[in-house]
């Protein structure tokens, strides 16, 4: 079976959407400042992530401590595409023919990693299709934090109240953000 590939996204002509969850701390100076600040951490890879459920999954629904706020960071487009384009995938077995000394290079030369993981649905269940999530280090954080974030809203009371609606047995779907596939090389 080959595997389905896509980015669903929140996007217009200039921005797409991404997700982040971090501590109260970092999330406040954040919203705050319109961009990262002093208390968040530039000698670490970052994780963006475009799909909603797959942010939602991997924090616990804002829940998990560290991610108990979710940020909707509205970042220029061009800036995404170029990621995408140069990115190095996050291991050699999804690196395709590439020798694994090849691949070993070209991760160290990349500020940029690839993962392509399963979606998933609302209660966290993996889907047949991968959504990609970016890292970046070094140079390509440097101008995420001063050059490509446009907005950035905390749009944590807006997960809690879904994951308390989803608890309570409610369907939450459309109250989702409207995610399209995002079209990319």
């Amino acid at each position: 079976m080959m595997e389905y590939k896509a980015i669903r996204a929140v996007y217009d002509d200039t921005t797409i959407r991404v997700y982040q969850a971090y501590c109260p701390a970092i999330a406040e100076e954040a919203v705050r400042l319109g961009t990262f600040g002093n208390r968040f951490r530039l000698t670490r890879m970052t994780w963006i992530k475009p799909s909603f459920l797959w942010m939602m999954y991997r924090s616990g629904w804002a829940a998990k401590e560290n991610q108990e706020r979710i940020l909707a960071i509205d970042i220029q487009r061009k800036a995404f595409d170029s990621l995408v384009k140069n990115a190095v995938v996050s291991s050699h077995h999804a690196a395709g023919d590439i020798s694994l000394r090849e691949w070993q290079k070209q991760v160290q030369a990349s500020d940029i990693r690839v993962q392509w993981d399963p979606e998933r649905d609302i209660q966290g269940n993996p889907l047949e299709y991968r959504s990609i999530q970016i890292g970046i280090r070094g140079e390509a954080v440097r101008k995420f934090i001063s050059e490509w974030i446009v907005q950035i809203q905390d749009i944590t009371d807006y997960v809690t109240d879904l994951r308390l609606r989803k608890e309570r047995g409610e369907d939450i779907t459309p109250l989702l953000p409207a995610e399209r596939i995002y079209p990319h090389e």
